[in-house]
């Protein structure tokens, strides 16, 4: 077995300890034999010195007799004999252990006053005393997470699992953009001004959308100051205060936390990215940890925190700069940028990636070149960064929205030239946007830098796969935004779900979807009540925030009426998808059918004359599919008749032309 030397030294100088208390028990109690003075107590000071021990009393100020009470436990602990020397001081046997009066007995300068509630030993629980019992012979002991840090194990507290966890960055290779490296000079300018843990210690929020930044920044900051960095959870707190089964209440979590912290020399991190501070419990569990704890704590949130009574410093963690961007790309790519060219311009107009995902882009990107040139098969780097991108920015989003991705191409879109022509626009307003605003200007006279399109119609023509085919086309990601995730009936909450959604999006500029977006940006109405005062905010701030996205979002709606006039003057491109007419749905029917589907008689211009959208001809197809294979027969027109006229009735189309047509034929595929 091996064994940490660190650990055995400390073991033998806390032996040291112990058999330098049991001498003088025995001191003590030859004195009273003899009836003598008992002999100085300057061995216990003449030994060689425990860090830990130090330490303890150090930070906790502990007295002379404090630290002599600690030491009488530490020698119950390791030296058997200290049980026999208990009990004949105590004039009991059935007393052989340390009690008060023995502490007060056997040491020259005591004070009662040690064992008092507000005594760093008793406050601090260093010390563990029985109330169960006469007080002056009531058992001491040490804290078990005490001992073994006195016996050279790291510090941990078992009541403290899974609510303070380690914050695991390893950023000592990075070197943080000049940025960065002001907020970390900021944060140690602030906690050097409260040096002592019980000085006051305002509460220094980090604001902004990268949460990985923000977190590596309060790290940096906790290390500049020799200190390291643990995160509380705040949610598993209030779990754990609310278990019935836990001993744990708030005041003892406030002062083992601080113990914790002054012994491992700990700031706090405090993640409120998450945290719904409508909710009255989590923002009352935030206030009253703030206004009790003693410990350096940094928040981390999307926005500066209104937070009554409490001393606060709001911080922004701005996004880096395309240039900071650009060092970064050149610092983890090497000699490889020679061979991009102007290229990573390109990467950092379109993406706004962290520090941490640019290396992690760029590591993958050059391990999967290095394989190809070993397997000799054909790479693009360009392309592998520019996917790597896309991976790298999508954590964020994934969680908040649903990312859709498509086989289609502009040949599957059947619409009318000039929509497709609209919809190409968006493409080349998407692509070029930086030469335009930055290169020629224009972003200096414009009010936002990003493009917003709103499709419109039926359901069914084809407006979310064209939003599909445009993400496909520009080599970006599409995400539908969930709308039961983002309405709440918090006020307050719809706006920060949004600011989430957009700031995850703005790292790589993907394109948004708002799906049947009339229920979420749908007209402002008249104030009549406080609801609709708030939910009228909840749209104007939609109107803003969607005017400063850098990136492509996209409306779908079938009822345009139903959108709020100041989404129109907002949007640059509104696009009508129709209701297809003879010949589309023509084509439709005649592309539908994927090469392997066996088919037999099929009469399109028959089928053309249904009046349906593509969703609909898509659906009629699927279904017939499967009536087919059921029978064991190939696709044919009774199969299709069968399935039309089950989807003019769902979706009420049978109109009497329609209705007669599908009627007619669902007779003679009767008689087929």
């Amino acid at each position: 077995m091996i064994t940490n030397p660190q650990t055995n030294n400390n073991l033998t100088k806390l032996n040291q300890h112990a058999l330098a208390v049991c001498q003088n028990l025995e001191q003590y109690l030859a004195s009273v034999k003899n009836q003598t003075p008992p002999e100085s107590f300057a061995s216990l000071y003449q030994l060689p010195e425990h860090p830990a021990l130090a330490r303890i009393c150090t930070v906790f100020n502990l007295s002379p007799f404090d630290r002599y009470i600690l030491l009488l436990c530490v020698a119950m602990e390791l030296e058997p004999y200290t049980r026999i020397l208990c009990a004949e001081i105590n004039g009991n046997e059935r007393l052989a252990y340390p009690t008060p009066y023995l502490a007060c007995k056997t040491f020259p300068d005591t004070a009662w006053s040690a064992f008092n509630p507000s005594s760093p030993l008793i406050k601090w629980k260093l010390i563990e005393l029985k109330t169960d019992q006469l007080f002056t012979q009531s058992p001491i002991k040490l804290n078990r997470s005490i001992l073994l840090y006195l016996l050279g194990s790291s510090y941990e507290d078992s009541q403290l699992q899974g609510i303070i966890k380690p914050v695991n960055i390893d950023s000592n290779h990075q070197t943080l953009p000049i940025s960065h490296q002001r907020i970390v000079a900021q944060i140690v300018e602030i906690r050097s001004r409260a040096t002592e843990f019980f000085s006051d210690n305002p509460v220094i929020v980090l604001c902004g959308d990268d949460r990985r930044a923000k977190t590596d920044l309060a790290a940096r900051a906790a290390s500049v100051s020799g200190s390291i960095i643990n995160q509380i959870s705040l949610s598993w707190l209030a779990a754990t205060l609310n278990s019935p089964t836990s001993e744990l209440n708030l005041e003892t979590f406030i002062t083992l936390s601080t113990r914790f912290a002054r012994l491992t020399d700990s700031f706090f991190l405090i993640n409120c990215d998450d945290i719904n501070l409508a909710e009255p419990t989590e923002i009352k569990l935030l206030n009253q940890l703030l206004e009790h704890s003693l410990n350096p704590i940094i928040i981390l949130s999307l926005t500066p925190l209104n937070l009554a009574d409490h001393s606060t410093i709001a911080i922004d963690v701005p996004k880096l700069t395309p240039d900071e961007q650009a060092t970064i790309w050149h610092l983890h790519l090497g000699e490889t940028v020679s061979e991009l060219g102007e290229y990573i311009d390109s990467l950092t107009n379109q993406f706004n990636l962290p520090a941490t995902a640019i290396e992690s882009a760029c590591l993958h990107s050059i391990a999967s070149m290095q394989e190809s040139i070993k397997a000799n098969t054909d790479f693009d780097l360009k392309t592998a960064l520019w996917d790597n991108c896309r991976i790298y920015a999508r954590p964020r989003l994934d969680s908040l929205a649903t990312r859709i991705e498509t086989q289609k191409t502009w040949d599957d879109l059947i619409l009318p030239l000039d929509k497709k022509q609209a919809l190409q626009e968006i493409v080349w307003h998407a692509r070029q946007k930086y030469t335009v605003y930055r290169e020629w200007g224009f972003g200096k006279e414009t009010r936002g830098l990003g493009i917003n399109a709103l499709f419109f119609g039926t359901s069914g023509t084809w407006k979310t796969t064209a939003a599909e085919i445009i993400a496909k086309e520009l080599r970006l990601d599409l995400y539908r935004i969930d709308l039961s995730a983002v309405v709440s009936k918090y006020i307050g909450e719809t706006e920060k779900n949004l600011a989430q959604i957009f700031a995850a999006a703005e790292s790589s500029s993907v394109v948004l979807l708002f799906d049947e977006a009339d229920s979420l940006f749908g007209k402002r109405s008249e104030v009549k009540d406080s609801r609709d005062r708030y939910a009228n905010l909840e749209v104007s701030y939609l109107l803003q925030r969607m005017e400063a996205y850098q990136g492509l979002s996209i409306l779908t709606t079938n009822f345009r009426d139903a959108i709020d006039s100041g989404f129109e003057r907002r949007l640059r491109f509104v696009v009508e998808f129709p209701f297809p007419d003879l010949a589309q749905i023509f084509e439709m029917w005649q592309r539908v059918f994927p090469e392997k589907t066996p088919t037999a008689g099929l009469d399109f211009p028959k089928l053309a004359n249904l009046a349906v959208t593509g969703a609909n001809i898509r659906n009629i197809t699927l279904n017939g599919a499967f009536l087919a294979a059921q029978a064991g027969e190939v696709v044919q027109m009774k199969h299709l008749f069968e399935a039309a006229f089950k989807e003019c009735k769902k979706d009420g189309r049978a109109t009497s032309g329609t209705q007669n047509w599908v009627r007619e034929d669902k007779v003679r595929s009767r008689q087929l």
